[in-house]
């Protein structure tokens, strides 16, 4: 397989995970909801290129970071039914990310939404 192929196929495959996400995981669903909201938001908001930077990737870290939750609770599912401490421990670490990723996102959009409000 060549570099041209190889390409067309990890484009084609990230496209069908972005697909499977959006319509089978509702978390990701509604986090990507935000991010078409809030994205044209952060273009009227951004007083510059680094704060415009800032609000969009504290949105699409929250994305990425889901899609890797949503990776490893589908890899311990397929593992098994059972009760296990270390299935447990994988996906509370892989919703903590998210919380945490989450709360980065509203530390960036809220300190930019308090300078935008606070500056006369």
């Amino acid at each position: 397989m060549n570099i041209g192929e190889k390409l067309y196929y990890s484009t084609l495959w990230s496209l069908a995970g972005l697909k499977y996400a959006i319509t089978h995981e509702l978390s990701f669903k509604l986090e990507a909801i935000v991010a078409v909201i809030l994205t044209p938001l952060a273009f009227f908001l951004a007083v510059d290129l680094n704060q415009l930077l800032l609000l969009l990737l504290s949105l699409y870290i929250v994305l990425i970071v889901e899609l890797i939750n949503s990776a490893i609770e589908a890899t311990v599912d397929r593992i098994g039914p059972e009760r296990n401490a270390l299935s447990k421990n994988a996906k509370d670490l892989g919703s903590a990310a998210v919380f945490l990723s989450i709360l980065l996102a509203g530390l960036v959009w809220g300190s930019v939404l308090w300078a935008y409000i606070a500056i006369p």
